[in-house]
């Protein structure tokens, strides 16, 4: 005779119950480990044009991981990241642009509207993807991966990855740039 048999049919009710929401527990872990498991150069994203790619095109490059929007008070630090990228591209920099319009909707429009403000106003020439979420059950696995389960804040969140896939540091939106200038120097030696 079963455990369950044996108790008040209420107990047996808190028992499943509590019984099915430790497996439903461990199942969720075990997929946000699976995730978390996972490297970068498994991960694609869609760029600006709808095209999927790999990360692993990057393999071999430092990366600075950004995401960003088009109406929020972080963003002429598009400048800036445009000045990095013009800097260091050809000794093996790649700036990945993430739009997200998360946080007070300030990244609102289509990929292409974001697209095309970014290079009139910003004459970005770095790799824009399309729109993403990068925090809650919608984020998107590279974001996943990046965060390591310490959610983003706001817009303009960097990442600097060195070009083994590792994360080498998570820069807040209001860090200079002047850390991450000195940062990348220090990758492409």
């Amino acid at each position: 005779m079963s455990i369950f048999a044996l108790a008040r049919p209420e107990k047996r009710q808190k028992k499943i119950y509590d019984m099915k929401k430790t497996i439903t527990l461990l199942i969720a872990v075990l997929c946000a480990v699976t995730l978390a498991a996972q490297d970068l150069y498994h991960i694609t994203a869609t760029d600006h044009t709808g095209k999927e790619v790999s990360l692993a095109d990057y393999k071999g490059k430092v990366l600075l991981i950004v995401n960003t929007a088009t109406r929020c008070g972080y963003t002429p630090q598009y400048k800036e990241l445009e000045t990095l990228y013009r800097k260091y591209h050809d000794r093996g920099l790649e700036i990945l642009d993430f739009p997200c319009n998360q946080f007070g909707s300030q990244a609102p429009g289509t990929i292409g509207e974001i697209h095309r403000f970014c290079t009139l106003n910003y004459d970005i020439h770095f790799t824009q993807f399309d729109k993403i979420q990068v925090n809650g059950p919608e984020a998107h696995p590279l974001y996943v991966w990046l965060k390591n389960g310490k959610d983003i804040r706001w817009n303009f969140t960097k990442f600097l990855v060195s070009p083994d896939g590792k994360i080498l540091h998570r820069y807040e939106p209001g860090d200079p740039v002047s850390d991450i200038d000195a940062a990348i120097q220090a990758q492409l030696r």
